[in-house]
């Protein structure tokens, strides 16, 4: 009975809208494509000079492309239309898959070729990864987003346990191009979904320029203090538990003198911990805080590492591995549904951006390290340095948690504001705004205003306010000044109808409450000097 209770709250909710459903098995689907195509380059390179440092490359060169393509790619997920950015992105990934099959096919490829294409994809897949990400909450209900989050890593971890057997095995009978044509068929695939999609329309003030938006949603990670720690969080995992990936393939023929079917073994192993990760996660957020998942995770991953680094057995590697799987999906699960919850709508791809640089460019980061620390080290010295990382890591939860409020702040969108004036010509509303606002306060309740003003001023400044300050006026000691400024009048607007949050509206109201007297708004625009 309990099984089947977390099989339905895992899947039941978001995979019973069919729009989900579809997007969501094509996403698989290229998925394990994806892995299937990895695997193939790895073992291609396996067996070059420097393997380790070759096939940790492969693992770099798919992931770091995030690190410089996803704060740009989450900025367009938020000021285009997302169906037509994905299908564009999913178009030209099939041209590349199916390019690098050719060459492959006709013997004409090579290690610094195959990087190269794989760096390719990997940009393919970091400038489409925030649409991914932020359509999300389009298709489900809040109350399914961290179903349908944990669906999002139950594909990509049923990928990771099913692409590399698939994988594994066709090396065995076929060449590695085969592995690349299917890639590009995953590819296919998605973009036939995506074409099958109609989208939902959303309703904007007008459309944001890039670069505005780009330093909106910059503002909004730097004033968000639970978003700020989540991204902690991810990076001081990540940096270290990439380690196991990377070099995964090394450890399968060096230390475990396996072929392919044994990498593809252990790859499996993880995966298929994943998904009993995934299936537990249901329950484990009924009885367990973020917190204390994320402790739990922490110690099954970093311990599996140290008996992947200790062990030459490989069913008892694998078997650890299972563990390893849930370890590394739960952590995945967890810090991906508190961003989702964290973000309100018109910041959530920028969001996601960000937090897809700290994670899987800190992956792909991670690797390029650990292939380079594994020359002097060895495979087994750098396996073990990284699962003690991991584990200090996990230690320092205690001191560095999640926030106590996270992904439970109300993030829907208010218009609560009054509607501001504006009487120039529309050269007017390119200029910087300054805003006051005035609060007569009772000198009784000057320190629960400023203890009030302190989220304020975040909230502001995540809202659009490039500069924030508090005054007093020194003859009536109780009236008090807030002014902060804008860069223009189109974003003080977005303040008003598209950014201020139920979350922020409660700050408002806080602080406002603490005024005698309606607080009076000001709004002074720049004068350019002739």
């Amino acid at each position: 009975m309990t099984t089947k209770a977390n099989i339905r709250g895992v899947t039941g909710g978001p995979l019973g809208n069919s729009t989900f459903r579809m997007l969501w098995a094509a996403q698989l689907a290229s998925a394990i494509g994806g892995w299937m195509q990895t695997v193939g380059a790895q073992w291609t390179l396996v067996q070059e000079p420097g393997a380790a440092t070759w096939v940790s490359l492969v693992q770099a060169a798919s992931l770091l492309p995030v690190m410089f393509v996803s704060l740009p790619a989450g900025v367009l997920a938020d000021v285009t239309d997302r169906r037509r950015l994905l299908i564009g992105v999913q178009s030209a990934m099939v041209l590349i898959a199916g390019l690098l099959t050719a060459i492959t096919a006709a013997g004409h490829t090579s290690p610094a070729l195959l990087i190269a294409f794989t760096l390719l994809l990997g940009s393919g897949l970091a400038l489409g990864n925030p649409a991914w990400q932020a359509i999300q909450p389009e298709l489900v209900p809040r109350d399914q987003i961290p179903a349908a989050a944990s669906l999002g890593s139950l594909s990509v971890n049923i990928a990771g346990a099913v692409g590399p057997a698939l994988g594994g095995l066709l090396l065995t009978v076929t060449p590695a191009w085969v592995l690349f044509a299917i890639n590009a068929l995953s590819f296919t695939a998605v973009l036939g979904a995506l074409l099958r999609w109609r989208g939902t329309e959303e309703e904007h003030t007008a459309p944001e320029t890039v670069v505005a938006a780009l330093h909106a949603g910059s503002r909004y990670v730097r004033n968000a203090p639970g978003v700020r720690r989540i991204l902690l969080r991810a990076a001081l995992f990540v940096l270290p538990a990439s380690a196991l990936w990377a070099l995964l393939p090394v450890v399968a023929t060096d230390h475990l003198h396996q072929g392919s079917g044994g990498y593809g073994l252990l790859l499996t192993a993880l995966g298929a911990g994943a998904m009993i990760g995934a299936l537990a996660m249901g329950r484990l957020r009924r009885i367990l805080t973020s917190t204390q998942i994320l402790l739990g995770a922490g110690l099954l991953y970093g311990s599996g590492m140290l008996t992947t680094a200790l062990l030459t057995s490989l069913p008892a590697v694998a078997a650890m591995s299972l563990l390893t799987g849930v370890g590394w999906l739960a952590t995945l699960s967890t810090l991906n549904t508190a961003m989702q919850l964290s973000l309100p709508a018109w910041v959530r791809a920028r969001g996601l951006s960000v937090y897809l640089i700290v994670f899987l460019g800190g992956q792909g980061l991670g690797s390029l390290l650990w292939g380079l620390v594994a020359r002097p080290l060895g495979t087994q010295g750098a396996l073990l340095l990284a699962a003690t990382l991991v584990l200090a890591s996990t230690a320092s939860l205690p001191l560095i948690a999640l926030l106590p409020d996270t992904g439970t702040l109300d993030r829907t969108v208010t218009a609560n504001w009054p509607e501001p004036a504006l009487v120039f010509d529309d050269t007017g509303q390119t200029r910087p705004v300054m805003v006051e606002v005035a609060y007569d306060v009772d000198p009784a309740d000057l320190p629960a205003f400023l203890e009030a003003a302190t989220p304020l001023s975040r909230s502001r400044r995540r809202t659009g306010a490039i500069r924030w300050q508090l005054h007093q006026d020194t003859a009536t000691p109780q009236k008090l000044y807030e002014i902060f400024e804008v860069p223009s009048w189109e974003e003080h607007l977005r303040q008003h109808h598209d950014r201020t949050t139920g979350f922020d509206q409660q700050i408002l109201d806080r602080v406002r409450n603490l005024s005698r007297t309606e607080p009076q708004v000001r709004h002074l625009l720049r004068l350019r000097p002739h």
